[in-house]
């Protein structure tokens, strides 16, 4: 086998790794797991937000034939639930417990492990969620936002890895593998992918792109502050809060 046959097969595998570790979607390939293969499906992110994106929106046209704009988001956003495991909801209400619930560092990451939802995720999670279908269907082009905010939105977590340090047990998170490292010319390549996106979404949403660009950098520079200061780094639950935080953002401009 070639050297570049090799390197496509890694990729091709760090892709599939990205999948399987943002969704619920089966691993359709063999992969040959490392530390290294896990660092570089980082890349993938946004191209999985697209992917997703592109189940979400095809889901959407095909509803409104039967059902209204309403109904239709709603089903859409409870696909997205169901798809990804509420992976990054689960993270915004873990995360915004632990904030408001400790006093500590220790006792804030305490409650962040804790498996039970709390007064102040619930409130956070009906929230998010109610925002994110309002904001939905007041976008000038539905289709579009459910199409392009996925891709957009996980560009920010890499942000926020690039710049902070790792803080919880990494023995016992799933974000384990993704939090040793990656190559900041991988970083480059996802956010130069997910300019590209938002490019082409400003073909007929002209504040595309300043949506994205301004999600995208405010929350990694305000949340990324914040939970340095509250936390002294990152963990799982923060970086899926950051996603969940930077769709809300961009919709708000589209």
């Amino acid at each position: 086998m070639t050297v570049s046959t090799q390197h496509l097969q890694r990729e091709w595998q760090a892709f599939w790794l990205a999948v399987g570790f943002l969704t619920r979607i089966p691993m359709m390939i063999h992969i040959d797991y490392s530390q290294r293969l896990m660092n570089q499906s980082s890349l993938y992110f946004p191209l999985v937000g697209l992917v997703l994106g592109c189940l979400y929106a095809a889901t959407y046209g095909a509803l409104t034939l039967a059902f209204s704009p309403t109904v239709s988001v709603i089903l859409v956003v409870s696909l997205h639930l169901f798809v990804t495991g509420a992976f990054h909801e689960d993270g915004l209400a873990d995360s915004v417990d632990a904030l408001g619930g400790g006093y500590t560092v220790e006792r804030r990451l305490a409650i962040m492990k804790d498996s039970r939802i709390g007064t102040y995720g619930t409130v956070a999670l009906v929230m998010s969620l109610g925002l994110k279908v309002a904001l939905l269907l007041d976008a000038s082009e539905i289709w579009l936002a459910i199409l392009v905010a996925p891709a957009i939105a996980r560009l920010a977590p890499l942000l926020i890895m690039w710049q902070l340090p790792y803080v919880t047990d990494r023995d016992k998170s799933r974000s384990k593998p993704v939090a040793d490292g990656f190559s900041p010319r991988r970083l480059g390549l996802a956010a130069a992918f997910t300019l590209g996106i938002a490019l082409i979404a400003a073909t007929w949403v002209p504040a595309a792109i300043t949506g994205a660009l301004a999600a995208v950098i405010l929350v990694a520079m305000c949340w990324g502050n914040y939970i340095r200061n509250q936390l002294g780094g990152y963990t799982g639950d923060t970086l899926g809060a950051s996603v969940v935080l930077c769709e809300l953002v961009l919709l708000m401009f589209l």
